[in-house]
């Protein structure tokens, strides 16, 4: 084996175990941040984005319209649909208009971080009972 053959194989070989330490990093170790995925058909989908090998998001939620006046938006676990999805959607990349990486500080990032399952937080009455009522002044309103 000629010198110049061992200097290539030595760096394939050391490529080839950064590839293998930055793939098993990126597995067992990061922790991917939310995202927001716009597509092209308009839907709006919120998860954690993973580039590498395919384009795909995990914990997917998706944007709901309800009837409700005061709510009129809810997010709702993409997997909960009636049609029984898993819990990630392969996307094609083609389709996506535009995705962003949503501030860990955010009130969407905290509540699926804490809540996951988006289950309906149960306020003890004890605790109902001791919010304070806001106070609206009434003049200026006639």
């Amino acid at each position: 084996m000629s010198k110049a053959n061992k200097i290539l194989l030595w760096v394939v070989l050391v490529l080839v175990a950064i590839l293998a330490i930055l793939l098993i990093w990126q597995v067992f170790f990061a922790t991917p941040s939310f995202y927001a995925v716009y597509m092209k058909t308009g839907d709006l989908y919120f998860g954690r984005l993973v580039k590498f090998p395919s384009f795909e998001l995990s914990q997917v939620y998706t944007i709901q319209v309800t009837q409700d006046a005061q709510n009129p938006v809810r997010i709702q676990k993409f997997a909960d649909a009636f049609w029984g999805p898993g819990d990630s959607l392969k996307l094609n990349k083609d389709e996506v208009v535009w995705y962003t990486k949503l501030d860990s500080r955010s009130q969407l990032s905290q509540l699926l971080e804490t809540n996951p399952d988006l289950t309906p937080q149960q306020v003890p009455q004890q605790q109902l009972q001791q919010i304070p009522q806001q106070q609206i002044p009434l003049e200026g309103l006639e």
